[in-house]
């Protein structure tokens, strides 16, 4: 016995078929549905009630994008997961800061990741800009496709690009104020706990070759500030931002006490969140036994009862400043490379070492 055939799928409504069926011109019942031109309510109405008789839920805004040339999305591209992206409270900020300044108009947001296949959708996106949270080698040659189809874009972070404009900030040398902080304390044996060097986001020890290999700017700057100030030090790569990554950190690096370093260098607040609880499992005083530093300026009075030491950088402007970069690009204007600095926090999370340290010893 064969099966019945299958209907035919039910044709979607014509902006026509409403016209006919509320006695007025095609035209007359576009600007209905745009609310964009002189139509009287009771032709408008006449319009609406056709509409829903037939199902009809308005013209397709694939072919309104087609006549204007723009599709109303903003493309956000981000280095990692949008699992991880959500639970840091800095990307949180960046975002926010991009949707204050580019959505009021009715512009969209699509988000788009440095992950598996989802990278190639920069190549057929449909975008009128682009805007950047770092930048790999692997974003690099799609955005080249993207350039190529003259879609206007900016990058927060990352390394200069030409036809992208960037917003930057002073990881290098950020990271070698606070390293020299820990200098002028007496600090001379230090470890670092490093963000992802590249997009496999693998974790493990900071390594030479896996340093010379990075792919990631941001990582890769900070790096550059703690060595110019420890040239010898040494510590472990994170495999995201997040506290648990920072916890695994922290006992890699403190587990053994004949290794001990008397102070950590954290990427990021909540690495360096990780780093204090791993040292409280351990019965570690901080910052009495270890001094720990952060990155970022995030409120951490949830996950740890310490006012970290810290580089305070303000993500929400950074955000907001590369939504108005790339608004007045698709607008053909040429705004300027932004570049933003970091403050110093003076927390509760450094002193001087403790002489008690075997491994600790003056320079």
């Amino acid at each position: 016995m064969t099966d019945p055939p299958h209907p035919p799928p039910l044709k979607r409504p014509t902006l026509a078929q409403v016209a006919a069926l509320a006695g007025v011109s095609v035209s007359t019942a576009s600007l209905a549905f745009s609310g964009s031109g002189p139509v009287s309510g009771a032709a408008r109405e006449r319009v609406l009630a056709a509409a829903e008789q037939l199902h009809y839920a308005g013209p397709d805004p694939r072919g309104r994008s087609l006549r204007q040339g723009r599709s109303g999305i903003i493309g956000v591209v981000l280095e990692e997961r949008v699992l991880d992206a959500f639970r840091d409270p800095l990307r949180i900020a960046v975002l926010d800061g991009i949707a204050q300044e580019t959505t009021p108009g009715g512009r969209g947001l699509l988000l788009l990741t440095d992950v598996g296949e989802s990278s190639l959708v920069m190549d057929a996106a449909s975008m009128d800009g682009v805007i950047l949270l770092g930048c790999s080698p692997r974003i690099a040659r799609s955005l080249d496709v993207s350039l190529r189809r003259n879609i206007p874009a900016v990058a927060i972070g990352g390394p200069p690009m030409a036809g992208v404009l960037t917003i930057t900030l002073d990881d290098q040398q950020a990271t070698e104020f606070e390293a020299r902080h820990l200098y002028d304390l007496g600090h001379r044996d230090i470890a670092i706990v490093a963000l992802p060097l590249d997009t496999s986001m693998e974790p493990g020890a900071l390594t030479a070759d896996r340093e010379r290999a990075g792919t990631i700017q941001v990582t890769l700057d900070r790096l550059r500030g703690a060595r110019a100030v420890f040239p010898e030090s040494t510590g472990v790569m994170a495999r995201s931002s997040l506290v648990r990554e920072g916890m695994l950190a922290g006992h890699a690096l403190l587990d053994d006490p004949e290794r001990r370093p008397t102070a950590i260098l954290a990427q990021s607040d909540l690495l360096a969140a990780g780093v204090i609880k791993a040292a409280d499992e351990l019965g570690l005083d901080v910052p009495g036994d270890l001094s720990v530093v952060g990155f970022d300026g995030i409120a951490l009075d949830r996950i740890v009862p310490h006012d970290l030491t810290t580089m305070v950088q303000h993500a929400a402007e950074q955000g907001q400043a590369a939504g108005q970069a790339v608004l007045h690009l698709m607008a053909g204007e040429s705004p300027k490379p932004v570049h933003f600095r970091s403050s110093f926090h003076r927390g509760g999370t450094t002193a001087p070492p403790r002489s008690r340290f075997p491994n600790t010893h003056s320079g």
